[in-house]
């Protein structure tokens, strides 16, 4: 899937001394479901079949585990706990491949879980296990981090005054928004973004020249690294029509274009930009490695017609692995042992193999 290598996930050393950090999100919703489901398959060894060489510390709620568990009619624990850090690195040092390591964050224990509810403690639970992935991975006691999803309002409402993962994960490693860059891919398109969640009558002013050349780089550096790389990255225009020559709007011409410009002259396969309105279903034929649409819906609508189930979201320039699931914390469906696991699926496999590349090239192998 996604065009990445396959590996023995038992004999490959390296990725193994680079435990992978799982996010549960917000407790009441499918986090907890999709953590029992995926991780705890196989009798707890479910990461190797997605390639995780490494041990799996999951940052959440223990009761939240416990309640999902039997919600999902799920028997028998598939985690080890930890009390704290130390303990913490103490079992990694002796953890098998993909075996599951809980941490429950300090404050989590008097977080309260009711499944399906939209809640201060859900955002509360999700904002300090983040907060402890950013920790982690900000000391160097892990190369990566999957998350699950929270819910935004919650998150805020809890007192963690960030739009989502990306600007959380962004601001706690030191980087402004606009350093990285929100990617979305399946098997047959991948999408990265400009702006990420702005209104619609802010994305002008926040599209400038500086932003897409950053994006364009972000892009074919992580598309060179899928193998993609002979293939260009497609750049969306602003305006319908890429502003058709500036009838409709100034942006294609006097900000887009003079970024693909630059980035050309910088050795970086990229085009454009091009009408969006086309530009996809080309994409979608294999024409191009990715494409760099300028906001959200713009991108994701017709990613997600494609990819609803499957797609895996990337957020690139951090200086550590994240990926997520594509979807949101389905509180209407959380504990009915319905939901697709396949963001998830997907999103652990691409994780694994870009913590193995990076730990590889750590260790000089």
């Amino acid at each position: 899937m996604l065009g990445i290598r396959k590996q023995d996930p038992l004999k490959d050393v390296a990725a193994a001394r680079c435990p992978l950090l799982v996010t549960m999100g917000d407790v009441n919703g499918l986090g907890p479901e999709l953590a029992c489901r995926v991780l705890g398959a196989d009798g707890g060894r479910g990461a190797l079949r997605y390639g995780v060489a490494s041990p799996v510390v999951l940052l959440g709620s223990g009761k939240s585990l416990d309640t999902f568990m039997t919600l999902c009619g799920i028997n028998g624990r598939f985690w080890t706990a930890a009390a704290d850090r130390q303990q913490l690195a103490a079992l990694l040092e002796k953890a098998r491949p993909g075996q599951v390591l809980l941490y429950e964050p300090p404050g989590m224990e008097t977080v309260t879980v009711t499944p399906g509810k939209a809640t201060a403690d859900g955002g509360r639970a999700a904002g300090l296990a983040l907060q402890e992935a950013c920790s982690m991975l900000n000391d160097g006691a892990a190369t990566g981090v999957v998350t699950l999803p929270l819910h935004k309002a919650m998150l805020q409402q809890a007192g963690f005054d960030f739009p989502g993962h990306t600007e959380f994960l962004a601001r706690h490693a030191g980087l402004r928004d606009e350093d990285v860059c929100m990617h979305l891919c399946g098997d047959v398109l991948r999408v990265s973004l400009v702006t990420t969640h702005p209104a619609l009558r802010d994305v002008p002013r926040l599209v400038t020249r500086q932003r897409v050349a950053r994006c364009i780089a972000l892009t074919v550096e992580f598309v060179r690294a899928l193998g993609a790389g002979h293939k260009p990255v497609a750049v969306c225009g602003l305006n319908p029509h890429a502003g058709e020559s500036g009838k409709i709007g100034v942006e294609d011409e006097s900000i887009i274009a003079p970024a693909v410009r630059e980035a050309k002259r910088m050795g970086l396969n990229a085009e454009g930009p091009y009408p969006a309105d086309t530009i996809f279903y080309r994409a979608a034929q294999g024409e191009f490695a990715a494409v760099l649409a300028m906001y959200h819906d713009q991108g994701l609508a017709p990613l997600k017609l494609l990819h609803f189930s499957d797609a895996v979201n990337v957020t690139l320039g951090l200086p550590f692995v994240r990926t997520s699931v594509d979807h949101g914390t389905g509180f209407d469906i959380a504990g009915r042992n319905t939901a697709d696991t396949g963001s998830f699926e997907s999103a652990l496999r691409l994780a694994a193999d870009m913590c193995a590349r990076r730990c590889v090239n750590v260790s000089g192998n």
